[in-house]
C-alpha cells in the first residue's frame, strides 16, 4: 500500500522497514525516502513567520534597558527581535538576525570586530556616531550604515539625546558555516585616522581613485545618507513609471562593483506614493522591513499588518505580499538575496500569476 505525499509516494512504514531502519542507524545511516518530502519540498517551507513589531510598544523596553545596563558592560546594548517561529535560535528569519540597539548620551560602545557583517538602519536620534576602520560617521534617521566583516567598529554618542537603530547581521549564515570569529581592539576606542565623509567622497560620488582594486566583497562606502536616498526616490517618482508591485524601489549598491553592499545581505529602499496599491508578488528571500515614513498596511500571505513610522515586520520566503500606503510611505528592507543569487537559487514572481 502506498501513501501519497506532496512530493512523492512514500512506502508505508511496516515493521519490516522499522527493523531495517534500526539496523541501519547502527551504521550511522538513514533512508532518504523517509525524509525526502522534508528535504526537497515542492515549495519553500520557511520556519520564520510573518510578524510585526510595533515600535511604540517595544521602545519603552529599549529605553528601560538603558537603565539596567551600560553600553560598555553589555558590549552592545541590543534587544533581539526574535521571530516567533525561530524564538529558540534568536533569529528574525531563517538566515538573518535583527535587533534594536540603544546608545545613550555620553556613552561609548567599545571597539571590536567580527566575521559577521552588520548593517545599521537609524531610527531615532541625531549626533551619535559609528566609527569604521578609523573613520567616524554621524548617524541620522534613515541613514543606512555598514560595518563589513572583520572591520573594527565602535559607537559613541556625544549628543544630548538617545540614539536607536535597527541592527541586521548575517549571524545565522556565518554560524552555519562555523566561521564565527571576534576580537577586541587593544583600546576602548580606535583612533580616528580619516576625516568624516572621506569614504563617501572618495568612493560614492560616481568617481573612483585611479586604479582602485577592491580588497573585499563589501562596499568601501559605509554610510548611505537618507537625504540622498529620499531625493532620488522623489525624482524617480516624478520621472515614472511606477512598478506595479514595488512602487519606486531601489537597491543599495557597492559603487566599486555595482553589486550588493555586503556579500550576504542586500538592502533596499522604496517609495509607495499616496493612492498606490501594489500588486501581489513573492520571492524566495525572507525580508525584514522597517517603516521610514508614513502609514499603511501589508498583506503577507493570509495576514494583514497595519504599520506606521518605525515599525518593523518580516515577510517569509515565498509568501505573497502587497503594500498599500495611506499617503506617501517609505520602506527600508534587507534580505539574504545576494547569497541566493550567487547560488543561482533566487526566484521571484512579480506580479504573481492570477
Amino acid at each position: 500500500m502506498m501513501k501519497s505525499t506532496n512530493f512523492y509516494n512514500k512506502p508505508e512504514t511496516t515493521p519490516e522497514f522499522l527493523e531495517f531502519y534500526e539496523r541501519l542507524a547502527k551504521m550511522n545511516a538513514a533512508p532518504l525516502w523517509e525524509s525526502l518530502a522534508e528535504l526537497v519540498p515542492v515549495t519553500p517551507k520557511p520556519r520564520c513567520m510573518p510578524v510585526l513589531w510595533n515600535y511604540d510598544e517595544i521602545r519603552p523596553f529599549v529605553m528601560e534597558s538603558g537603565k539596567l545596563i551600560t553600553a560598555k558592560d553589555a558590549e552592545r546594548r541590543v534587544l533581539i527581535l526574535a521571530n516567533p517561529g525561530l524564538r529558540d535560535s534568536t533569529q528574525v528569519t531563517d538566515s538573518l538576525y535583527a535587533g534594536l540597539q540603544l546608545i545613550l548620551p555620553g556613552e561609548v560602545a567599545p571597539t571590536h570586530r567580527h566575521t559577521t557583517s552588520a548593517l545599521r538602519f537609524i531610527i531615532e536620534g541625531n549626533g551619535a556616531y559609528t566609527a569604521v576602520e578609523g573613520e567616524r560617521t554621524t548617524m541620522r534617521p534613515g541613514d543606512f550604515i555598514l560595518t563589513p566583516s572583520w572591520t573594527y567598529h565602535d559607537h559613541g554618542n556625544p549628543s544630548d539625546t538617545p540614539t536607536v537603530w535597527m541592527d541586521g547581521l548575517d549571524i545565522p549564515l556565518v554560524n552555519f558555516f562555523n566561521t564565527g570569529f571576534a576580537e577586541h581592539y587593544p583600546g576602548e576606542v580606535q583612533p580616528v585616522t580619516r576625516t568624516e565623509g572621506d569614504a563617501l567622497m572618495r568612493y560614492g560620488g560616481h568617481l573612483m581613485p585611479i586604479e582602485y582594486k577592491p580588497s573585499t566583497l563589501a562596499t568601501p562606502v559605509f554610510n548611505y545618507p537618507y537625504s540622498r536616498s529620499r531625493e532620488i526616490l522623489d525624482q524617480l517618482y516624478r520621472n515614472g513609471p511606477l512598478h506595479p508591485c514595488h512602487g519606486i524601489k531601489m537597491q543599495y549598491i557597492n559603487p566599486a562593483t555595482g553589486g550588493y553592499p555586503l556579500p550576504a545581505i542586500g538592502a533596499f529602499i522604496q517609495l509607495l506614493p499616496s493612492g498606490f496599491r501594489g500588486t501581489a508578488h513573492r520571492s524566495t528571500d525572507s525580508t525584514v522591513y522597517c517603516v521610514v515614513e508614513g502609514r499603511g498596511r501589508s498583506q503577507i500571505g493570509e495576514k494583514t499588518f497595519v504599520w506606521k513610522e518605525h515599525d518593523i515586520f518580516v515577510v517569509p520566503s515565498w509568501y505573497s505580499l502587497f503594500h498599500e500606503p495611506q499617503g506617501d510611505a517609505v520602506l527600508f528592507s534587507y534580505s539574504d538575496r545576494p547569497v541566493q543569487k550567487a547560488l543561482g537559487i533566487w526566484r521571484e514572481q512579480a506580479p504573481m500569476p492570477t
